[in-house]
């Protein structure tokens, strides 16, 4: 555990609720996708989206200046901020209350081929195997699968969730406390699966720079393995114990595989509604940090009221961290980025920060029908022009013209859902576990 004292003046924030932002039409956290309306939208200025980018990243920048915490660059580069990175909280550091946790997380992930199976089974399983547990292929793909993991975002909000409950107070050195591991072990590995069949579907042989499956196995192969992983994802959340658990677990692979079908059904749809983009990245992202924080608010006995509150900073959460990515997408250059920038358009996966820059054309209409000709042109194989016009995009979207107020809007829309995942945060007492979870909504904007 790490020192109280310490963590706090590190991280310390103010978590006080602020009021709902004009950009964001924010519904319900039960399972309804906040947006921003057409209408609202339209009317939204370049300067107003800056506006509220410099408005909530000053508070956060002037509570994080008070404790040590840095945006570093979360504000548009025009502002050419200068900040010493002894500054900047690493994410490392704001998981450290639950880095325990997390290493018994990493442990579950990697014996979850052998999790919940009864002990006379094993004997016989592996006295026809030879004592492997899992045909050694697939064994083998999922050991390196599980440790090719990024930073474990996912099972690290499950963790920090779960100790927000002060009728319960901390959950760490409990029975229970191995119900939090079943279920933060669950969301990382149901998001590792989604992310083997997300590189079938895109054709990708690279994921951070290393080889995918994909590249070394079948399409179908592939796919099998994936179904593997998110059998295994069901099992450890049956480990939880917690029907409503398993139900909410149950319903996000619902939405995760309902998401995936309309990304694929809407692919170079250059007409489609941008409300299709907030049904996506749900779907694809904020599901998941729901899962989490729902989950541990669960299984740590919240009261109704901080249930609701884990979810709603869970979905905003990742509605906030996907657009982000959606940005950097844009913004990153393929050595950060493991792809070249612009990819997602590239294979015709409209993000947030294309569709401000196609509001923002002179002639939509006409922009569209010359970007569907080209794509056209590439789908029979002369795909020269349309390579072209996405290189073009990237570049003016980099720039302080239509394509840079296009980020910053889109920008303005992170920034948004991040002060909204703050305000959720609002009902609970300070603690450690609760400016990790303040510290997270900075950091991610990065």
């Amino acid at each position: 555990m790490v020192d109280a004292v310490a963590f706090a003046g590190v991280v310390g924030m103010e978590g006080a609720r602020v009021a709902t932002d004009p950009l964001a039409d924010c519904v319900s956290a039960h399972g309804a996708v906040a947006h921003m309306t057409d209408t609202q939208s339209e009317n939204v200025s370049a300067p107003a989206a800056q506006q509220v980018i410099d408005r909530t990243a000053d508070k956060m920048a002037a509570e994080g200046a008070r404790n040590g915490i840095a945006l570093n660059g979360s504000k548009p580069p025009r502002h050419n901020q200068s900040q010493s990175p002894k500054q900047v909280v690493r994410a490392a550091d704001l998981l450290e209350p639950v880095r325990s946790g997390l290493e018994r997380v990493e442990t579950r992930l990697r014996s979850a081929d052998n999790a919940g199976q009864h002990p006379a089974h094993n004997a016989t399983h592996n006295a026809t195997h030879n004592g492997a547990s899992l045909f050694a292929p697939l064994s083998n793909a999922f050991l390196t699968l599980i440790g090719s993991g990024g930073k474990r975002l996912r099972p690290a909000l499950a963790l920090l969730a779960a100790e927000m409950n002060p009728a319960r107070g901390t959950l760490q050195g409990t029975p229970d406390y191995g119900r939090v591991i079943a279920l933060a072990a669950s969301v990382e590995m149901l998001h590792t699966s989604t992310l083997v069949h997300d590189d079938v579907i895109d054709g990708a042989l690279l994921r951070r720079g290393a080889p995918t499956l994909n590249a070394t196995w079948s399409g179908g192969s592939t796919v099998l393995a994936g179904n593997y992983m998110f059998g295994s994802a069901a099992q450890l959340s049956a480990e939880t114990g917690s029907v409503r658990v398993i139900r909410a677990f149950a319903d996000t692979l619902r939405v995760i595989v309902d998401g995936e079908l309309r990304q694929l059904l809407d692919r170079f749809r250059f007409d489609q509604p941008r409300e299709s983009y907030y049904q996506r990245i749900y779907a694809k992202t904020a599901s998941l940090f729901c899962a989490a924080t729902e989950g541990a608010a669960l299984l740590s006995e919240q009261p109704e009221e901080g249930i609701n509150a884990l979810r709603s900073y869970g979905y905003h959460l990742g509605m906030a961290f996907q657009i982000v990515d959606d940005i950097l997408d844009f913004t990153s250059d393929e050595s950060t980025l493991g792809k070249p920038a612009g990819s997602d358009l590239l294979q015709g996966t409209l993000t947030l920060p294309f569709f401000h820059y196609l509001r923002n054309r002179p002639n939509e209409a006409a922009f569209v029908a010359e970007i569907e000709r080209a794509q056209t042109r590439a789908e029979m194989g002369d795909a020269a022009e349309w390579q072209a016009m996405v290189h073009s995009i990237v570049q003016e979207l980099r720039t302080d013209t239509a394509g840079g107020s296009a980020i910053d809007a889109a920008r303005a829309e992170a920034y948004a859902f991040a002060d909204h995942a703050r305000a959720d945060l609002a009902i609970f007492p300070d603690t450690i576990y609760r400016r990790s979870m303040l510290g997270l909504c900075v950091r991610l904007l990065r």
